[in-house]
């Protein structure tokens, strides 16, 4: 997220109480939409006169039914990302790449990512299509006190369903906001303003997710899961979401494998289009991402159930002597990517086809 900063005027109370709870001295505070709304337990600098965190104790919600069915499982996903400051270049979208990661980490197969404004036609006609399509949909943003976050009013409508405060939430904000200096000079406008924040769609299942927060996921259709656009919450919440849902077992999660080489991806791109029409039939998908400048990472990825270790032994060792690679793991992927952003675009390394040559041997084991 790239914020565009802002001061808070000396005689605000919201910088009252930014100093009680981070400290002394000024801030430079980010002024983005997914930041501004006060939703849960604000970060705190270390610093001796930093209060503790207050622990609020809250119950988790009690196990709810299967909304799939008895014995169903997640399979197909679809993330919604709602906002003008997404669209506008204002805000860099983080929600989407950790709901990937979520969904493959899993073995939920993410089949759609979509950023729309803040406009309550498209919120109804995309959320209504993937409720449609998809057996698990997360919205993001839109559901803080200001008149843009439509997204509660907006799922409503797409669904058939009024709106109504949630006691519950209600009780669980009005806690929190003890512990929040400015709330007792609220005006009666700036109090239903507020309040906003736990007005949901009548008939929706109320989720709490967490015991340090008020704000909950609101389910509709058993599907479709709204969040918050701070992708601190988002983060937080959708990890805490995970007793809920119906995921699949984890022997079905998958196996990402990563070898790099040195070489142009050129130079192997016919060894790897081979590769992909003999693997294909067991599940196995075959993919190559350059880094410029360095060289390619190849990423296998399968689900062990249905291949042997055996089986992914050979295919891993018949990749890294096709392409001259070896296997990396998260972290040396991350630096080889690191190392590959500030690489120079002149003067690096070049191989040519004399280096190595490829074949294309089958597999000794059956796939």
């Amino acid at each position: 997220m790239l914020p565009v900063p802002f001061r808070i005027p000396a005689s605000s109370p919201f910088r009252q109480a930014y100093k009680s709870i981070l400290g002394k001295g000024p801030r430079v505070l980010p002024c983005t939409r997914q930041s501004r709304h006060f939703i849960a337990v604000m970060p705190a600098r270390e610093s001796n006169n930093t209060p503790p965190k207050v622990d609020f104790g809250f119950e988790l919600s009690p196990m709810p039914t299967n909304p799939l069915g008895e014995g169903k499982c997640i399979r197909t996903a679809a993330a919604l990302i709602i906002g003008d400051e997404i669209l506008n270049g204002k805000t860099l979208e983080a929600n989407s790449h950790f709901f990937a990661k979520y969904c493959f980490e899993h073995g939920i197969e993410l089949k759609r990512i979509e950023v729309i404004a803040d406009d309550e036609a498209e919120i109804i006609e995309a959320s209504q299509r993937m409720v449609k399509n998809y057996d698990f949909v997360v919205t993001s943003g839109g559901i803080g006190p200001t008149h843009d976050d439509i997204t509660y009013a907006s799922l409503a409508k797409a669904f058939g369903q009024g709106l109504a405060h949630h006691t519950e939430t209600l009780r669980r904000l009005d806690e929190m906001n003890k512990h929040r200096p400015w709330i007792s000079s609220q005006t009666k406008l700036q109090r239903e303003a507020t309040q906003r924040m736990a007005l949901f769609p009548e008939r929706a299942e109320v989720i709490f997710v967490g015991s340090d927060i008020w704000v909950p996921v609101v389910r509709l259709e058993g599907k479709l899961c709204i969040f918050p656009g701070i992708p601190k919450l988002f983060q937080i919440m959708l990890t805490q979401l995970t007793q809920f849902l119906p995921l699949p077992p984890p022997s079905e999660r998958p196996l990402r494998i990563q070898i790099f080489t040195d070489r142009p991806e050129s130079m192997i791109a016919p060894y790897l289009t081979t590769l992909q029409a003999r693997l294909k039939s067991c599940g196995i998908r075959v993919g190559s991402y350059p880094v410029l400048g360095i060289g390619v990472f190849v990423s296998l990825i399968g689900r062990p159930v249905f291949n042997s270790p055996e089986c992914i032994t050979n295919v891993v060792k018949e990749v890294e002597r096709e392409i001259g690679g070896k296997i990396y793991n998260e972290k040396q992927v991350a630096e080889k990517k690191k190392e590959g952003a500030i690489s120079p675009l002149v003067g690096s390394r070049a191989v040519t086809a004399t280096n190595f040559t490829c074949t294309t041997s089958p597999i000794k084991a059956k796939i």
